[in-house]
């Protein structure tokens, strides 16, 4: 069964969402340009994940590899690289059943989110093979840094997507609120 994808409309929302994201985590941990650089992540959609990267439930999964600079045998070049990986599938299926949710809020919050993982993941302020308790309490943290960061700003719509993530952020037991 073919998985809904984002139309090419929508992936110019998801971009401006990005970018907005990621200012707003830049100036949040306080990143200068070269430290984003140092940043080695990518963002993608349905349309660019392998198999492997398609996960049910979420609406991202953030996966770290290891990647290596060209022509250079020495095991010191390594690096991790990671990948945002949005779920289009369970994104859209969001908007279909909340009409009143807009993509761009629910995107910024999905990569504000994973983009703190991700600096958190290179500051060493969390594993990234973390157990599975550990993943949770990471989880709440994240999710209380996104709603810091974002409850600032008057974003429309954003307000009802910061209230289906309040839950997880009170400490409740893992919940999908837009389920």
């Amino acid at each position: 069964m073919k998985q809904k994808r984002f139309t090419a409309k929508q992936i110019r929302v998801i971009k401006e969402a990005v970018s907005m994201a990621e200012e707003l985590v830049g100036n949040f941990y306080k990143l200068s340009s070269v430290q984003w650089r140092r940043l080695r992540y990518d963002i993608k959609t349905l349309a660019d994940l392998g198999e492997d990267e398609i996960v049910v439930g979420p609406f991202a999964q953030v996966i770290r590899y290891e990647a290596k600079l060209r022509d250079v045998p020495l095991g010191s070049s390594t690096y991790d690289y990671y990948k945002i990986c949005l779920q289009d599938q369970a994104i859209l299926g969001v908007a279909a059943r909340h009409p009143d949710i807009q993509l761009y809020p629910l995107i910024l919050y999905i990569v504000t989110h994973e983009l703190i993982h991700i600096i958190r993941f290179c500051r060493f302020l969390q594993r990234f093979d973390a157990s599975a308790e550990e993943k949770h309490e990471e989880e709440k943290r994240v999710h209380e840094r996104t709603h810091e960061i974002l409850s600032r700003l008057t974003t429309p719509g954003l307000a009802k997507v910061l209230h289906f993530f309040r839950r997880w952020c009170e400490g409740c037991e893992p919940v999908d609120a837009l389920r």
